[in-house]
């Protein structure tokens, strides 16, 4: 048995501060790293004592592995845990780890390495019985193996990932998933297998000893994805045969044995709509979706990890599982607009309920462009599955959260949606609904006039004179504030009392009451430091207002047809061939931009003539920047 006394996570974020918390409940000191925009993150102010990694981008600090190992031997540590991410399944850094006499809080070395390139993989399992999806070789393929699925052979997360529904569009698919699969994991090779429409993403969490003990945590079913990587999970997967359960968990453990798998691990399986599983990968290490799979058992994996890595050993089975548990990962993002990940202050998070948030922000912290946008993952666990859906969207409904664009009101539509409340899942949920569910929020109105008659209350602490003036002042001349949302306009002309179907019951810097076609509501009101923005938050939804100048700075106009930067970023890709002159046409990809772990396309805003390109591949952008310039044609 070895005795841990401090660990070093090598990561950061929500993950981080999630394991200095079981750390700090069995009595281990704790240790963070950190790169330089991390100086002041949660994940190193929850930690007894920090080391810095110089710089910025994951490659010069988080990934990493002898600075990491070197911060962890100078401060004392002598266990390193690598959260997921990151350095987590790469079996070379988990071998220097050891060797440099530290405990590895993971799987064996050689257990990473068999299940590091998917294809190998995928031969392992076929000799351990594992069901799998035939390989087809793009080389040779007819319109009959279509639609296809693009692959790369090593990492996750979505990338270096592609559907092919056209032959024709085959060789510029492969090329772009291997360019994207060589710039996130070094490693270039993509392999085809058929893409199943409408599967279901269901996985099994697998827990190890080295006594020989495997233990199957049931399943859990992440079908509910965008570009690949998931959004909302829960446990257990709904609506499973007790048959086709249990060859999930058979082949799982099967999966683990292959390997002489040790510690916490996850089983991937694609279930197609008859009812057949086919085994997709084997994540070595700690997954996102952890949390659920505690809040059924009534376990705490970190902890679990922790005691195996010592020498522990598992009772023979795990406890019963109870109740059900949904997951829900809150990002820094619009999902109206591709996804587009957001930056800048996140000046409040706050999520009521009886739900747990495991998260790496608070409100005030800033969210850069380095690194993922997930915020938080929020976890709500009930006696059932409709409890704990309806609890979820409850919390997430009556969150505040200010500063950023996120996805929240995507995920409440999401919970509340028809087929997600009656389970019928499967990754093709966001193709058919994404539309409906970033519409734009309604009673925005209503927000607009909360927030009108907010800027208008007098300070609390004014003299009663001017409080009174100010409110005559508005019932005989109506005040006009104007604001955006969601590309909308809204010109709020207002009184204190008196609006169609409206009343105003009361209206302080912070909070109105209104009385919305007979039904009273509150509405909170809170601005940013520079009053910039307006968040308004209420029964009816969230809204972030812009207040509109009543003289608008000439310089904020641009060229027609101007491509801007919509976040910093580097430009990784420029459309081939593409040059001034070159004529374009509408929703044409010009230019390809990666910021925080995605990769986003730049697309042409109408047909017409490309003028000006001021991108280069490689080259570092600021938000704004001016990418290209593409001069529509006139109609005729």
């Amino acid at each position: 048995m070895t005795n841990l006394t401090s660990l070093l996570v090598a990561n950061r974020g929500e993950i981080a501060v999630r394991i200095f918390r079981t750390a700090r409940d069995l009595g281990l000191a704790t240790v963070a790293v950190h790169s330089d925009p991390d100086a002041d993150a949660l994940h190193v102010r929850a930690a007894d004592a920090a080391v810095r990694l110089p710089g910025a981008a994951p490659a010069d600090t988080y990934l990493r592995g002898d600075l990491i190992i070197k911060a962890a031997l100078a401060a004392g540590a002598d266990a390193v845990h690598p959260g997921y991410g990151f350095l987590s399944e790469n079996a070379d850094f988990a071998r220097q780890v050891q060797d440099s006499g530290l405990t590895w809080i993971g799987p064996p070395p050689e257990a990473i390495e068999a299940m590091a390139s998917k294809t190998r993989a995928k031969d392992l399992m076929r000799a351990a019985g594992v069901p799998l999806l035939d390989p087809v070789d793009p080389a040779t393929a007819t319109p009959a193996d279509l639609p296809l699925l693009l692959k790369a052979a090593a990492g996750g997360g979505g990338r270096g990932m592609r559907v092919v529904r056209d032959l024709d569009t085959l060789k510029e698919a492969l090329h772009a998933a291997s360019a994207e699969a060589a710039s996130a994991f070094g490693d270039g090779e993509v392999f085809a297998e058929p893409y199943v429409e409408r599967g279901r993403h269901v996985e099994v969490q697998i827990l190890a000893d080295a006594h020989g003990t495997v233990w199957a945590l049931g399943t859990r079913d992440c079908s509910l994805q965008r570009r690949h990587q998931k959004v909302i999970e829960e446990a257990p997967a709904p609506g499973l045969p007790d048959t086709l359960r249990e060859r999930l968990h058979t082949a799982a453990v099967a999966a683990a044995r292959a390997v002489s798998y040790r510690g916490a691990g996850t089983v991937e399986f694609l279930v197609t709509a008859d009812g057949r599983p086919y085994f997709l990968e084997m994540n070595t290490r700690l997954q996102v979706e952890h949390p659920v799979t505690e809040a059924v058992f009534g376990l705490d994996l970190v902890a679990l990890q922790l005691r195996v890595a010592e020498g522990a050993a598992l009772p023979p089975s795990p406890p019963e599982p109870t109740g059900h548990a949904v997951e829900a990962r809150l990002y820094a993002e619009d999902p109206a607009q591709d996804w587009r990940p957001q930056t800048g202050v996140l000046h409040t998070l706050d999520i009521p309920g009886r739900v747990r948030v495991d998260t790496g922000f608070t409100g005030g912290d800033t969210v850069g462009v380095h690194y993922d946008p997930m915020l938080a993952k929020v976890v709500a666990h009930a006696p059932t599955r409709a409890e704990a859906v309806r609890t979820l969207a409850h919390a997430l409904a009556g969150a505040r959260i200010h500063g950023l664009t996120t996805n929240r009101e995507l995920l409440v539509g999401s919970l509340r949606h028809p087929d997600f409340t009656a389970a019928q899942l499967d990754t093709g949920f966001y193709d058919r609904h994404l539309t409906t569910l970033t519409e734009t929020a309604p009673d925005a109105g209503t927000a607009a006039l909360a927030a009108a008659l907010a800027e208008a209350a007098p300070a609390p602490d004014a003299p009663l004179a001017a409080r009174l003036g100010g409110w005559r002042n508005l019932r005989s001349q109506p005040q006009t504030r104007r604001y955006t949302t969601a590309g909308t306009e809204y010109d709020v002309q207002y009184h204190p009392v008196d609006h169609p179907g409206v009343r105003v019951l009361a209206a302080e810097r912070h909070l109105v009451t209104l009385e919305v076609d007979g039904i009273r509501r509150m509405f909170h009101v809170k601005r940013n430091s520079n009053n910039t923005e307006v968040y308004v938050d209420s029964p009816l939804g969230s809204h972030t207002l812009t207040p509109v100048p009543r003289f608008p700075d000439p310089q904020d106009r641009t060229e027609p047809g101007s491509l801007l930067a919509p976040m910093p970023g580097t430009v990784v890709r420029v459309a081939e061939g593409l040059t001034p002159g070159t004529t374009v046409t509408a929703g044409q990809p010009l230019l390809w931009l990666e910021a925080m772990k995605m990769e986003h396309r730049i697309l042409a805003p109408a047909s017409g003539t490309l003028t000006a390109l001021h991108a280069v591949t490689g080259q570092q952008v600021e938000f704004g920047a001016l990418l290209a310039v593409v001069q529509e044609e006139p109609l005729s």
